[in-house]
């Protein structure tokens, strides 16, 4: 038997399994976006949102609804989406924040084993990630949860795949979102 290639569409079709936005909890919205059950209720697929997105971060998930795919780049919060949508799906005059995760370093960061990377915090324009020093002269990187606004920035320019979205607000207990 042969080791798989890289073309090998079985390999193919397990990875993309394994990372696919669709599976598990909800995929990633568009900011401002109200609830699951509002989005699948209103939402009409008609794609407007994600004609007008500048940074090209928003795709067509299941039955035309916007996911959010911050593997290229971040999301800008420019409002475009939300300017173009003709249903009441999103909420930006709350006040609340963009998206109801934020993006933390997991145990695949290179800082933890003694790499020094930071592409994360040199990508956050808000400031939220910061490296922490160690005991040995190691860092580990600290988000503030109070700054994240889960736009994905961070994400996009990570080597590693290395941030995962946690539940914001409860930084200690935060459940693991699933991409």
């Amino acid at each position: 038997m042969h080791a798989p290639t890289p073309h090998d569409p079985t390999r193919r079709r397990l990875l993309g399994r394994a990372v696919s936005p669709e599976r598990g909890a909800s995929p990633p919205r568009p900011p401002w976006t109200r609830s699951e059950a509002v989005l699948g209720e209103r939402c009409t697929g008609c794609g407007d949102c994600i004609r007008v997105c500048p940074e090209r971060v928003l795709l067509a998930g299941r039955g035309g609804l916007p996911i959010l795919d911050t593997r290229a780049g971040g999301c800008t919060l420019c409002g475009r989406c939300a300017d173009a949508c003709p249903e009441p799906i999103f909420d930006r005059a709350s006040g609340r924040r963009p998206f109801p995760f934020v993006l933390a370093p997991s145990v695949r960061c290179l800082e933890v084993e003694g790499v020094t990377c930071r592409a994360c915090v040199d990508a956050c324009d808000v400031r939220a990630l910061r490296p922490r020093l160690q005991p040995g002269g190691r860092a580990r990187i600290e988000v503030d949860p109070r700054l994240c606004t889960g736009c994905g920035a961070c994400e996009s320019v990570c080597p590693v795949g290395a941030l995962e979205r946690v539940v914001a607000g409860e930084p200690d207990t935060a459940e693991e979102v699933k991409r």
